[in-house]
């Protein structure tokens, strides 16, 4: 019948388009890949930000594209506050003041950031990140079951000190560690104070030998500033 007609080329069709969406996808991943041998950092769409002014208040941010062929109504941790990012300033119980900031695979957003933070509360900041980068993500029972357990995190940690011994400034000066740590095989990082006109940037790298997903790459430093004047 026509009715039957009809249905049959407009079924056809659709079998003809969702075929040809999957020679698409099929020739879109091989572009991706070899764009990726070209560049062994890969394209990737996850932006983070801390920041700390001269007061001490810390503050983060995340922005992403998300994952590609998204569900209808999929939000993702870049529209849900303490997901992809977290801050807190220094409380009765937090005598540190900081701001994490992570991009990676879906336990990363649910729950290391908070680890960061509470971790980033005891005196050495470098090593309890590695050791929080190491038994709370890489060493998830959550993750056991993934090939490569891939994800990068910005930390920023802030405190009140008194000036240097040597200093002949009496007014106290605000301590900030910037650190990032990634088991992806790069990352990319770039910093600036109020005072720069350009941001300096760096890419992070795993060590040689090193096997991304299964292993950590940690770096930063430290600076002062100087409290604005009363």
């Amino acid at each position: 019948t026509g009715f039957s007609l009809a249905a049959f080329k407009r079924n056809k069709r659709k079998l003809e388009l969702a075929e040809k969406v999957e020679t698409d996808l099929i020739q879109l991943k091989k572009r991706r890949q070899s764009n990726e041998k070209e560049n062994d950092s890969g394209t990737l769409d996850t932006v983070g930000a801390v920041v700390v002014d001269q007061e001490g208040n810390v503050a983060a941010a995340v922005s992403s594209g998300g994952l590609a062929l998204k569900h209808p109504g999929r939000v993702g941790q870049a529209a849900l506050y303490g997901c992809g990012c977290w801050a807190e300033n220094t409380g009765a119980h937090t005598p540190y003041s900081t701001a994490v900031s992570t991009s990676g695979i879906c336990y990363f957003y649910k729950y290391f950031k908070k680890e960061c933070s509470c971790a980033l509360q005891t005196e050495d900041a470098h090593q309890a990140l590695l050791e929080t980068m190491q038994n709370k993500f890489i060493g998830s029972p959550f993750l056991a079951n993934e090939d490569g357990v891939l994800g990068g995190v910005i930390v920023l940690r802030s405190c009140r000190c008194s000036a240097e011994p040597e200093s002949s400034q009496e007014k106290p000066t605000l301590l900030v560690e910037f650190l990032w740590s990634h088991t992806t095989e790069s990352m990319c990082v770039g910093y600036m104070s109020a005072q720069d006109g350009k941001a300096k940037t760096h890419i992070s790298r795993l060590p040689p030998g090193a096997v991304a997903g299964q292993s950590v790459a940690i770096e930063g430093g430290v600076c002062r500033l100087e409290s604005p004047e009363s």
